[in-house]
Protein backbone atom coordinates (compact mmCIF):
# COMPACT_ATOMS: atom_id res chain seq x y z
CA UNK A 1 0.00 0.00 0.00
CA UNK A 2 1.06 3.30 -0.74
CA UNK A 3 1.44 6.44 1.53
CA UNK A 4 -1.42 9.05 1.26
CA UNK A 5 -0.20 12.26 -0.04
CA UNK A 6 -2.88 14.15 0.23
CA UNK A 7 -4.66 14.52 4.00
CA UNK A 8 -6.72 17.48 3.39
CA UNK A 9 -9.04 17.89 0.49
CA UNK A 10 -11.46 20.17 -0.53
CA UNK A 11 -14.57 18.95 -3.12
CA UNK A 12 -16.62 21.86 -4.57
CA UNK A 13 -18.79 22.54 -7.27
CA UNK A 14 -21.83 23.19 -8.45
CA UNK A 15 -24.76 21.46 -6.94
CA UNK A 16 -25.99 18.38 -8.79
CA UNK A 17 -21.93 17.74 -9.86
CA UNK A 18 -21.78 14.89 -7.43
CA UNK A 19 -19.61 16.13 -4.64
CA UNK A 20 -21.03 14.28 -1.48
CA UNK A 21 -20.94 11.23 -3.86
CA UNK A 22 -17.51 11.22 -5.15
CA UNK A 23 -16.27 12.70 -1.72
CA UNK A 24 -17.96 9.33 0.30
CA UNK A 25 -16.09 7.37 -2.07
CA UNK A 26 -12.90 8.35 -1.61
CA UNK A 27 -12.87 8.89 1.89
CA UNK A 28 -13.46 5.28 2.14
CA UNK A 29 -10.48 4.43 -0.48
CA UNK A 30 -8.18 6.91 1.69
CA UNK A 31 -9.88 6.33 5.15
CA UNK A 32 -9.87 9.72 5.61
CA UNK A 33 -12.72 11.74 7.76
CA UNK A 34 -15.50 13.16 5.92
CA UNK A 35 -17.19 16.12 6.98
CA UNK A 36 -19.98 17.43 4.52
CA UNK A 37 -20.61 21.39 5.12
CA UNK A 38 -24.26 20.95 4.01
CA UNK A 39 -24.56 18.89 7.94
CA UNK A 40 -22.78 21.92 9.61
CA UNK A 41 -24.69 24.72 7.62
CA UNK A 42 -27.69 23.79 8.18
CA UNK A 43 -29.86 23.29 10.98
CA UNK A 44 -33.37 20.76 11.86
CA UNK A 45 -35.71 22.06 8.92
CA UNK A 46 -33.66 24.35 6.83
CA UNK A 47 -32.72 26.81 9.90
CA UNK A 48 -29.40 28.01 8.32
CA UNK A 49 -26.49 28.55 10.92
CA UNK A 50 -25.62 32.07 11.52
CA UNK A 51 -22.44 33.53 9.35
CA UNK A 52 -19.83 33.77 11.93
CA UNK A 53 -21.19 30.32 14.02
CA UNK A 54 -20.66 28.79 10.57
CA UNK A 55 -17.88 30.07 9.70
CA UNK A 56 -16.82 28.97 13.39
CA UNK A 57 -17.56 25.56 13.29
CA UNK A 58 -15.40 25.42 9.58
CA UNK A 59 -12.50 26.32 11.28
CA UNK A 60 -12.57 24.40 14.05
CA UNK A 61 -12.62 21.13 11.24
CA UNK A 62 -9.75 22.69 9.70
CA UNK A 63 -7.24 22.49 12.12
CA UNK A 64 -7.68 19.27 12.72
CA UNK A 65 -4.94 16.90 10.43
CA UNK A 66 -6.64 14.74 7.91
CA UNK A 67 -10.29 15.36 6.41
CA UNK A 68 -12.05 15.64 3.41
CA UNK A 69 -14.37 18.47 3.00
CA UNK A 70 -17.13 18.78 0.39
CA UNK A 71 -19.20 21.70 0.04
CA UNK A 72 -19.65 24.65 -1.79
CA UNK A 73 -20.02 27.90 0.58
CA UNK A 74 -18.24 30.56 -1.47
CA UNK A 75 -18.40 32.64 1.72
CA UNK A 76 -15.55 30.28 3.14
CA UNK A 77 -13.82 29.04 0.16
CA UNK A 78 -10.66 31.05 0.30
CA UNK A 79 -10.22 30.06 3.99
CA UNK A 80 -10.76 26.50 3.15
CA UNK A 81 -8.14 26.80 0.42
CA UNK A 82 -5.71 27.96 2.42
CA UNK A 83 -5.72 24.49 4.36
CA UNK A 84 -6.33 22.20 1.88
CA UNK A 85 -3.22 20.22 0.31
CA UNK A 86 -5.77 19.03 -2.88
CA UNK A 87 -8.51 20.70 -4.28
CA UNK A 88 -10.75 18.58 -6.69
CA UNK A 89 -12.96 20.73 -9.26
CA UNK A 90 -16.09 18.93 -10.12
CA UNK A 91 -16.89 21.50 -12.63
CA UNK A 92 -19.88 19.89 -14.48
CA UNK A 93 -22.02 21.24 -17.40
CA UNK A 94 -24.75 22.74 -16.12
CA UNK A 95 -27.62 20.81 -18.17
CA UNK A 96 -26.10 17.77 -16.20
CA UNK A 97 -26.00 19.42 -12.60
CA UNK A 98 -30.04 20.66 -13.41
CA UNK A 99 -31.00 17.15 -14.08
CA UNK A 100 -28.92 15.39 -11.34
CA UNK A 101 -30.76 17.98 -8.66
CA UNK A 102 -34.10 17.19 -9.92
CA UNK A 103 -33.32 13.65 -10.06
CA UNK A 104 -32.28 13.27 -6.46
CA UNK A 105 -35.27 15.59 -5.35
CA UNK A 106 -37.27 12.82 -6.63
CA UNK A 107 -35.13 10.09 -5.27
CA UNK A 108 -35.02 11.37 -1.72
CA UNK A 109 -38.58 13.14 -1.35
CA UNK A 110 -39.67 13.38 1.64
CA UNK A 111 -36.55 11.81 3.55
CA UNK A 112 -32.94 13.53 4.52
CA UNK A 113 -29.79 12.50 2.69
CA UNK A 114 -26.81 10.93 4.10
CA UNK A 115 -24.80 14.14 3.79
CA UNK A 116 -27.90 16.76 5.00
CA UNK A 117 -28.08 17.61 8.56
CA UNK A 118 -31.61 15.92 10.28
CA UNK A 119 -34.48 17.27 9.84
CA UNK A 120 -33.59 18.66 5.78
CA UNK A 121 -36.09 16.55 3.86
CA UNK A 122 -35.14 16.80 0.48
CA UNK A 123 -36.62 19.75 -1.32
CA UNK A 124 -36.07 21.53 -4.57
CA UNK A 125 -37.58 25.20 -5.40
CA UNK A 126 -36.96 27.90 -8.14
CA UNK A 127 -34.70 29.66 -6.06
CA UNK A 128 -32.19 26.43 -5.91
CA UNK A 129 -32.68 25.86 -9.49
CA UNK A 130 -31.73 28.71 -10.76
CA UNK A 131 -29.15 29.42 -8.82
CA UNK A 132 -27.59 25.59 -10.17
CA UNK A 133 -28.39 27.33 -13.61
CA UNK A 134 -26.41 30.54 -12.87
CA UNK A 135 -23.49 28.55 -11.42
CA UNK A 136 -21.39 28.72 -15.02
CA UNK A 137 -21.57 32.26 -15.52
CA UNK A 138 -22.03 33.28 -11.22
CA UNK A 139 -20.12 31.61 -9.35
CA UNK A 140 -17.35 29.54 -11.58
CA UNK A 141 -15.82 32.33 -12.21
CA UNK A 142 -15.21 33.22 -8.15
CA UNK A 143 -13.86 29.91 -7.59
CA UNK A 144 -10.99 29.77 -10.74
CA UNK A 145 -9.72 32.87 -9.55
CA UNK A 146 -9.27 31.64 -5.55
CA UNK A 147 -7.97 28.55 -7.21
CA UNK A 148 -5.19 30.58 -9.31
CA UNK A 149 -4.33 32.48 -5.78
CA UNK A 150 -3.88 29.64 -4.00
CA UNK A 151 -0.32 28.62 -3.60
CA UNK A 152 1.25 25.13 -2.41
CA UNK A 153 -1.83 23.11 -3.32
CA UNK A 154 -2.92 20.91 -5.68
CA UNK A 155 -5.52 21.32 -7.84
CA UNK A 156 -7.71 18.63 -9.60
CA UNK A 157 -10.43 19.82 -12.20
CA UNK A 158 -12.77 16.98 -13.18
CA UNK A 159 -15.08 17.86 -15.77
CA UNK A 160 -17.14 15.41 -16.30
CA UNK A 161 -18.33 12.03 -14.97
CA UNK A 162 -15.75 10.06 -17.10
CA UNK A 163 -12.86 11.52 -15.69
CA UNK A 164 -14.23 11.12 -12.25
CA UNK A 165 -14.76 7.59 -12.77
CA UNK A 166 -11.27 7.23 -14.02
CA UNK A 167 -9.85 9.60 -10.74
CA UNK A 168 -11.53 6.89 -8.57
CA UNK A 169 -10.11 4.01 -10.04
CA UNK A 170 -6.49 5.07 -10.71
CA UNK A 171 -5.68 6.70 -7.31
CA UNK A 172 -3.70 4.51 -4.49
CA UNK A 173 -6.13 2.72 -2.22
CA UNK A 174 -4.64 3.43 1.40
Amino acid sequence: MEKLRHKRVLIIGSSGAGKSTFSTKLAEKWKLPLIHLDALFWNEGWVPTPKPAFREKVQQKLIEDEWIMDGNFNSTLALRAKYADLIIFLDFPRLLCTYRILKRAWVHRGTTRPDMAQGCNEKIDMEFAQWVWRFPKDIRPGILDILRETDNVDICILRNPKEVKVFLETVPIV
